[in-house]
């Protein structure tokens, strides 16, 4: 097919909910998520110390979430109050006509949910058919029918359910969800549109809360409740953490970048000039997403802690040549030059190649953030990283000299 998932769910969706909507009921499109899977990309946590406050609070954020613009599927784990009827024996009315509880309770059993009361056999078949007995299902909707079954007593009378049984009306018990011990009920959607991340959503609601009393919280949730609270969860949760980890990666990547580069040139400034260019690849990824309307991903993340290995190793070969250039008794300016010429055509060679391999899962749903990164990224980073190095590391040696 030419038209993608994403593009057919979104043409659906409408049509969908609008027939759903005409029987009192909720259509909900569901797509894969690529990322790690969650209860659904847009989650508001509703806790409190008084449950039925945080139903009345639940039915509350669904309504924000239903007129925030781009928001769709929006659901809420809060039950329908079931109507329930239960059937109560009267014992003593039921030993005065010659019938006992398991009497009254096997009938309406069976009636319910059907009991095997013989088998047929057949010679044709291997097996004993059993021979089952079950009102049907328009019948079992129906109490009046129930209580029309007529069972025989102890005097070969026939005694209708209905004599011996009192109908109290009632309701279901409705699911009460816990997490980390604590009751919550959850508030769900998902976001659509030109800006279909879900954290544009979130950050609406999060403006509309803030005229209210409830507490929200975006990183952990509330130990103790006492008031109404609120916390976020979803895809947000996700992006927080993976960005965090992502964060902590690429510090501890540029660390033990610096480390090596101190240990093979035995300086602690070279290497801040070897690394310079590091900072430059965001001059290339975030312009690269912006012009292909991509988003920033966990993905583009992993291609800019990939970027700063690959530009380093350009830097690194520019300071080496010049270095043993300049050892051979050659002018620190014509090394610098020539550092840039020759080297010039392998960095660039390096950067077209990678840049091919990257061109590949340009259009996966997934990886599209890594490819951007590293198209733009080293397309950027090696053009400036062959200006800026020999001019730096000539302002370097100038100074030191």
């Amino acid at each position: 097919r030419n038209r993608k998932s994403h593009e057919i769910a979104s043409a659906v969706r409408q049509p969908l909910q609008e027939i759903g909507l005409r029987w009192d009921g909720n259509v909900k499109i569901v797509e894969v998520p690529p990322g790690p899977p969650v209860l659904s990309p847009l989650v508001a946590e509703v806790y409190g110390l008084d449950y039925e406050e945080q139903l009345i609070v639940s039915k509350l954020i669904r309504a924000l979430f239903e007129v925030t613009l781009g928001v769709v599927d929006v659901d809420d784990t809060v039950e329908f109050a079931a109507p329930r009827q239960i059937l109560h024996v009267d014992r003593n009315k039921a030993a005065l006509m010659g019938l006992n509880q398991s009497q009254i309770v096997s009938a309406v059993k069976m009636a319910l949910s059907g009991e095997d009361v013989g088998y047929i056999h057949d010679t044709a078949v291997k097996y004993a058919m059993p021979l089952r007995l079950e009102f049907a299902i328009t019948d079992k909707r129906n109490l009046d029918e129930i209580l029309k079954l007529k069972i025989r007593n102890n005097q070969e009378n026939m005694i209708a359910i209905g004599e011996v049984v009192d109908v109290v009306s009632s309701r279901h018990q409705q699911t009460i969800y816990h997490k980390d011990l604590l009751p919550v009920s959850y508030v769900t959607g998902d976001m659509t549109g030109e800006l279909d991340s879900p954290l544009y959503g979130m950050f609406d609601i999060v403006s509309s809360l803030q005229a209210t009393d409830i507490e929200q919280f975006f990183i952990n949730a509330p130990l103790l409740p006492v008031n109404p609270s609120v916390k976020w969860d979803g895809e947000w949760q996700v992006t927080y953490e993976t960005f965090r980890d992502m964060g902590a990666a690429y510090a501890v990547g540029i660390i033990l970048i610096y480390l090596l580069v101190v240990a093979q040139f035995k300086s602690y400034l070279v290497p801040l000039i070897i690394m310079a260019p590091i900072p430059l690849t965001v001059i290339g990824v975030m312009p690269g997403h912006a012009l292909l309307g991509a988003q920033f991903t966990a993905t583009s993340m992993i291609g800019m802690i990939a970027l700063a290995g690959i530009i380093v190793r350009n830097s690194i070969l520019l300071v080496d040549f010049i270095k043993q250039a300049t050892a051979t008794g050659m002018k620190l300016e014509e090394a610098v030059v020539r550092a840039a010429a020759v080297r010039a055509k392998p960095i660039i060679l390096t950067a077209v190649a990678a840049m091919l391999g990257a061109l590949f899962i340009l259009d996966d749903p997934i990886f599209n953030g890594l490819a951007v990164a590293l198209l733009f990224g080293i397309l950027v980073s090696t053009i400036l990283t062959l200006l800026v190095i020999p001019v730096m590391y000539y302002a370097f040696i100038s100074n030191k000299v």
